[in-house]
């Protein structure tokens, strides 16, 4: 657990729910880290466990990787935890979702190489005292800056440890200075289907939008996310601006994020929209309630294989149940 001290339309594929026939199948849980064609030597060490790996596959990843340019690496908060190792930084970067390059989550690191994120505009707007649009940059000018261990749980249940650098998003919120009519946040991903070619799929809603109360906005643990081990965001994890919200499951966690609105009313939101009865907008982790295709009592960790029980609200519920007490 973290620890921290305070002053349907459509739905997602079966198939990337990663069924337990991936599990019992060696080829085929190699397959779904993105490393069938590694060999065994993984999986004989427990999938990218311990040694020293002189896999073409994991070389190339390791290309994708950006240098630790300042301001990175930033000063890690030691007030956000986990009591768990973090995930394989190799492994990481090679399994992500990322359905604006592809629904295959161990292509998305290749596919998302052509992506250009200089310059990077992030445009703030709506119930606002100070709407701007500022470059990436001089927004990290202007943010204090650190980084964190979060969990990450997706809603397909696997999960990963990762060290993420950024600032909270109650400090963009006190930039923005919102009217008191803001209730919610509204985020907006970048289009552009010559670069993305995942957004050529007409049968989803491009580009991706996701949603907070001001509530959840506002809590210490809502991060944005601008590196990660250290370095700037690769471009599979979402560079170079993304959201982390460790207590809501991965797809809550917007990507290539171009604009932050402040609204009046609740805003829509890219998978309730498409499946809602699968997806809800709070999307916060509960073991006990299943994805009407797979439970979601247990978790899968990437980098290990391991099963996993999974917590309520991902083990931060200490921090963020009075969020959603009613009365």
């Amino acid at each position: 657990m973290a620890y921290i001290k305070k002053n349907n339309r459509l739905s997602l594929p079966e198939r990337f729910a990663t069924p337990v026939s991936v599990y019992v199948n060696r080829r085929g849980f190699l397959k779904s880290l993105g490393l069938a064609g590694i060999g065994s030597w993984f999986w004989l060490n427990g999938c990218f466990g311990n040694g020293e790996p002189a896999a073409q596959g994991l070389n190339s990843v390791s290309q994708t990787i950006p240098a630790a340019i300042p301001p990175y690496p930033l000063a890690r908060n030691p007030l956000y935890t986990a009591d768990r190792p973090l995930t394989s930084e190799l492994v990481a970067a090679a399994y992500n979702n990322y359905y604006e390059f592809t629904t295959d989550k161990d292509q998305v690191w290749k596919l998302a190489q052509g992506f250009e994120i200089t310059p990077w505009k992030i445009e703030i707007s709506g119930e606002v005292h100070k709407p701007l649009t500022i470059d990436i940059d001089d927004l990290l000018k202007k943010m204090p800056l650190e980084e964190r261990v979060y969990r990450h749980r997706c809603v397909e249940a696997w999960s990963m440890v990762v060290p993420w650098s950024g600032f909270a998003l109650r400090d963009l919120i006190k930039l923005a200075e919102p009217t008191s009519a803001a209730r919610y946040l509204r985020f907006v991903s970048f289009y552009r289907p010559g670069q993305a070619k995942g957004q050529k799929a007409a049968w989803y809603p491009w580009p991706y939008y996701e949603g907070l109360s001001m509530a959840e906005a506002s809590h210490d643990l809502a991060f944005m996310a601008t590196g990660v081990y250290g370095h700037p965001l690769p471009k599979q994890h979402g560079a170079p601006l993304r959201l982390a919200t460790p207590w809501k499951y991965g797809f809550k966690s917007i990507k290539g994020i171009v604009k932050i609105e402040f609204l009046r009313e609740r805003p829509k939101t890219f998978w309730n929209d498409l499946a809602p009865a699968e997806y809800s907008f709070s999307a916060n982790v509960n073991p006990a309630v299943p994805h009407p295709r797979w439970s979601q009592a247990t978790e899968r960790v990437i980098d290990t294989g391991e099963r996993i029980p999974t917590r309520m609200f991902n083990g931060y519920a200490d921090q963020v149940a009075e969020l959603y007490r009613k009365g």
